[in-house]
Formats: C-alpha cells, sequence, structure tokens
C-alpha cells in the first residue's frame, strides 16, 4: 500500500505540472449502457435542417407545427437557426452574458444577457425562470430548446423540473467534454442528467463535431463534443432503431478531418469502419 500511495503522490505532482490531476476510471460496461440508451429512434416525420450547412446548423424531425416559441441560450456569430425558426412563425428567446445581443437583428428576437445555470443568481438564470419570466401564465403549448452552452448543459438540465423538460416537443443539444466520461467522477454527474432527460424524450439523431477528435478506450470511441436531437417520447409512433448514419442533411463543423458517428453510437446489423480524428488508449 505504501509503495502504491507513493506512486500516486508522484503521479498527482507530475500531472500539476501540465494542469491535471489523475482520477478513477469509469467501468467500461457503465460508459457502454449509457450510449446503449442513446441509441437513436426514428421518428415518424422525416428530418429537415434548421440552420447553416455548417456549424450552428442542427437536424430536426419535420415535427414543427404548433411550436410557436424557441428558447436558444447560447449566441454565436451567426443566429442562421433562430432566423429559421422566426420564418416558421415562433418567437425566439435567446440567451447570454458574454454578448450584447443577437449577431443580427430580427422583430422576433428577444435577448436576455445572462448565462443559464442551476440556480438564479445576477448574471445567471435558470431555464425554469427564464422561461417563467418570458411567457405569459396562460401560455401552456409545446416549445422548442436548442442549447450550446459550452458544457452548462449538464447542469441546467438537472436543475429543471421534469414537467418544463416536458414542455420542450423537440430539445437540440450540444454535450460538451464527452470524453471525460471515462472520468468516474464526471460520468455520475453528466449521466444523470442525460438519463433525467431520456425520461421524456428520446434521442433521434446525433452528429459528432469535427472540431476536437475523440478518444478511444477499448472498443468505445467517444467523440469529444457532440450534437443530440431529442423528441418527445410521445410523439414516436414506433420504437425503430435508426442506422443511417451519417445522414444526408448532415454536414462538418468545420473544414478539418471528417468525424464519422462511431458504431457504438446506434444500432448498426452491418460493420463498418470509421475513419476519425482520435486518440487511441
Amino acid at each position: 500500500m505504501m509503495v502504491k500511495d507513493t506512486v500516486l503522490q508522484l503521479a498527482i505532482r507530475l500531472l500539476a505540472k501540465g494542469r491535471m490531476f489523475p482520477t478513477n476510471l469509469t467501468p467500461q460496461t457503465h460508459v457502454q449502457t449509457l450510449i446503449e440508451q442513446l441509441h437513436p429512434l426514428a421518428p415518424s416525420t422525416p428530418f429537415i435542417r434548421l440552420g447553416p450547412s455548417g456549424d450552428g446548423g442542427y437536424l430536426v424531425p419535420d415535427d414543427l407545427e404548433g411550436i410557436t416559441t424557441c428558447f436558444s441560450p447560447g449566441v454565436g456569430q451567426i443566429a442562421d437557426f433562430e432566423q429559421d425558426c422566426a420564418r416558421r412563425g415562433m418567437t425566439v428567446f435567446m440567451a447570454d452574458a458574454s454578448v450584447e445581443g443577437p449577431p443580427c437583428p430580427h422583430p422576433a428576437f428577444r435577448f436576455s444577457k445572462r448565462f443559464l445555470g442551476a440556480f438564479t443568481d445576477g448574471q445567471y438564470i435558470t431555464l425554469a425562470d427564464w422561461v417563467h419570466q418570458s411567457l405569459p401564465p396562460q401560455e401552456n403549448g409545446d416549445l422548442l430548446l436548442q442549447m450550446d452552452i459550452e458544457g452548462a448543459e449538464y447542469e441546467v438540465i438537472l436543475a429543471t423540473p421534469v414537467e418544463l423538460l416536458h414542455r420542450f416537443r423537440i430539445i437540440v443539444a450540444e454535450f460538451h467534454h464527452l470524453d471525460q466520461l471515462w472520468n468516474k467522477w464526471f460520468f455520475l454527474f453528466a449521466s444523470r442528467a442525460i438519463e433525467k432527460l431520456l425520461q421524456t424524450h428520446a434521442c433521434v439523431h446525433i452528429h459528432p463535431n469535427n472540431r476536437r477528435g475523440a478518444v478511444t478506450i477499448g472498443n468505445i470511441t467517444i467523440p469529444r463534443t457532440m450534437e443530440f436531437t431529442f423528441l418527445r417520447r410521445d410523439r414516436l409512433k414506433e420504437h425503430q432503431f435508426r442506422s443511417d448514419f451519417p445522414h444526408p442533411l448532415d454536414a462538418d463543423n468545420t473544414t478539418r478531418q471528417a468525424l464519422s458517428l462511431p458504431k457504438c453510437w446506434y444500432r448498426s446489423t452491418t460493420s463498418s469502419k470509421n475513419s476519425i480524428n482520435q486518440d487511441t488508449i
């Protein structure tokens, strides 16, 4: 035990010089089980793409009729997704404390200079408080949520009441730091958020962001950042898994090497070899 402790302390000191810290590894079976829960199901309507052909564009089922409001935390340099929502008659609420407003004006845009977080305080606001402050009390229709908030998505999901999550017919979320699912403590946190969302919604599409590559341990490859589309379960007519990846409407986020969705992330009856930019362990 003393030798083990000495080696661990030496490893901690060496890693600290590179601003890193060792952690316990998540059991591979736990990671595999979580991934299998996210295997995409087929919606009853075809996919459309909202936003540009590139970063900032997302695939959603063509099931938008009746959705009058979109909440889109995280404001970037383009707002093509939000403009497409506005063209479909939605009022679009946007929030981001790091910018002064949307990159382009639109009469349907409503902007709040705040970050989303686990509790409301100063420049942070919960999703529940944001929705409550934005919509009149009598408004109880279906909503759309699209969030790219650089890792805060996990705490936001955990802090949001299930009743409010259920109001979002479609949820598009960019999940960050997914390679940290191999970190036992991050896994406990992130998996609870994902499992909570899966209570009300099913994953219907996944697209890996090719900006940051992927990490492989054993037979599991995890892209560091991926875009997920969730559809509320009552909108699914059948329980049929998808294997048509990539979708014809998918597009790379950057000009870097293409990153295919690894086979472990969807049900497939054929074997294929993904050519990706990855760090293999």
